[in-house]
C-alpha cells in the first residue's frame, strides 16, 4: 500500500509519530525539562534551561504565526482560542500541575522521554496521569471538572470573537484588532528572545540553544500536520499540535479499547516521544532501568502525577501544551496557564526546600 492510499488518519498519525520521535530523542539528548529549568533558576540562579523553554515558546510562535499568516491553517479554530475563557481552570488546573511536576521529577512530556530511557519510576508515573486525567475528562472527576467551567468567560458575548490577547487588547483600547494581533504576534517572541540571548551564558550553550529551536518548531510542525496534511474534505482531523496530558489520557484508552479506534495525533506523538527516546538513549548508551528509591519517593511521584493528570485537564494543558503549542496561538487563556504554571512550579521548589507548606509560603514571599 503506497503512502497515497492510507487513510487520511494514517498518514496524520504518521506525521504525529516524526514529530514524537524528534521531540522525544531531543528531550533525552539535551536534557530540556521545565521543571529543572524552574528548579535551576530558583536553587542555583542557573537560568539557561529555563530559557531553552522561552525559546521554545519564540519559535513556535513565530512558526506558528507564520504558518497563520501564509493562510496554511486557521489558529482561531483550535481549542485555545475560543472565546470560551477558562480562567479559573487555567489558574487552578497550571499551579497544580506545576506544583505536581517538582513532586514526579519532571513534566509529562519528561516523563515520557524517561519511560523511553527504561525509568520504571516513569512509567508508574505517566500510567497515573493517565488514569487521572482521563477520570477528569470523562470519569469521576469530570463532574467537578464541569462545574468549574461554569466560571469560564462567554467573550463573545462581549463583542470579543476570541481570546486572542490581541482581540482583547483590541477590545479594551478600541484599536483595531488586526493591527493589534499582528503587533502581539511580532512583540512577543522579540521579548523572550531578549530574555533568551542577554545572557551571554544562554550564547555560549548550544546544547540549549538547539533544544529551544528543534521543540520549538515541533509546534508548527504539529499545526501542519493537522491542519494541512490533515485537511480531508470528507474527514478532516481537528487541528491540534504538541501537548501530552490529555493524549496520555486517550492513549491508555486506546491500549485497552483499540478495536474500532483510530490513532489520533495526539496518540501517535506520544508514542513517538518515547520512541525518540528510546532510540536516542540507546544511541547513547544512556538507556538503564531505574525503579523508585524508597516508598516517600514512591509516594512523592504518585501525587505529583495526580496533581499533573487533574491539573493539566483544567488548565487544557502542560508546560507543552500550554507553555508552547497554546502560546504560539497567542491566547490570554495559554498565558495565564503558563504563568500560574512557573508559579505552581516555583512553589513546589520551595515545598522541597523547605519541607512544609507554611515554610514554603514563607519563602515564597520573603524578600530575603
Amino acid at each position: 500500500m503506497s503512502v497515497y492510499e492510507l487513510e487520511p488518519y494514517m498518514i496524520v498519525a504518521i506525521g504525529a509519530l516524526v514529530v514524537g520521535v524528534v521531540f522525544g530523542a531531543t528531550v533525552q539528548l539535551t536534557n530540556f525539562c521545565t521543571m529543572g529549568g524552574i528548579s535551576d533558576y530558583v536553587l542555583m540562579g542557573e537560568g539557561n534551561r529555563f530559557r531553552a523553554w522561552l525559546l521554545a515558546a519564540a519559535v513556535a510562535i513565530i512558526g506558528s504565526q507564520a504558518l497563520q499568516n501564509l493562510g496554511y491553517v486557521d489558529l482561531d479554530e483550535s481549542i485555545y482560542l475560543t472565546p470560551n475563557l477558562g480562567w479559573l481552570g487555567a489558574i487552578l488546573g497550571g499551579f497544580l500541575f506545576g506544583f505536581g511536576m517538582t513532586k514526579a521529577a519532571g513534566c509529562g512530556s519528561k516523563n515520557l522521554a524517561r519511560l523511553g530511557a527504561g525509568s520504571l519510576k516513569s512509567l508508574v508515573t505517566v500510567l497515573v496521569i493517565g488514569v487521572v486525567g482521563y477520570m477528569t475528562l470523562r470519569g469521576l472527576i469530570g463532574p467537578l471538572r464541569l462545574q468549574l467551567e461554569t466560571t469560564n468567560l462567554a467573550l463573545d458575548g462581549m463583542g470579543i470573537s476570541t481570546q486572542h490577547m490581541g482581540d482583547i487588547l483590541a477590545s479594551a483600547t478600541g484599536i483595531d484588532g488586526a493591527t493589534l494581533r499582528m503587533a502581539v504576534a511580532v512583540a512577543a517572541p522579540l521579548v523572550l528572545l531578549w530574555l533568551c540571548f542577554k545572557s551571554a551564558s544562554f550564547r555560549s550553550s548550544p546544547r540549549n540553544i538547539a533544544a529551544g529551536i528543534i521543540l520549538g518548531l515541533c509546534v508548527p510542525a504539529g499545526w501542519y500536520v493537522t491542519g494541512v496534511i490533515g485537511a480531508d474534505d470528507f474527514d478532516p482531523t481537528p487541528l491540534a499540535s504538541v501537548t501530552f496530558i490529555s493524549p496520555t489520557a486517550d492513549s491508555l484508552q486506546y491500549l485497552m479499547t483499540w478495536t474500532g479506534s483510530t490513532v489520533s495525533f495526539g496518540i501517535a506523538s506520544v508514542g513517538g516521544v518515547i520512541l525518540g527516546s528510546f532510540v536516542a538513549a540507546i544511541a547513547t548508551r544512556r538507556f538503564r532501568v531505574e525503579g523508585f528509591a524508597s516508598t516517600a519517593d514512591t509516594l512523592a511521584n504518585i501525587g505529583g502525577a495526580a496533581l499533573m493528570g487533574f491539573g493539566g485537564v483544567l488548565a487544557l494543558g502542560c508546560t507543552i501544551g500550554q507553555g508552547l503549542t497554546g502560546m504560539s496561538t497567542l491566547a490570554t487563556g495559554s498565558l495565564i496557564a503558563w504563568l500560574s504554571i512557573m508559579a505552581g512550579g516555583y512553589f513546589g521548589i520551595k515545598h522541597l526546600e523547605e519541607g512544609t507548606f507554611t515554610g514554603a509560603l514563607r519563602a515564597s514571599f520573603s524578600r530575603t
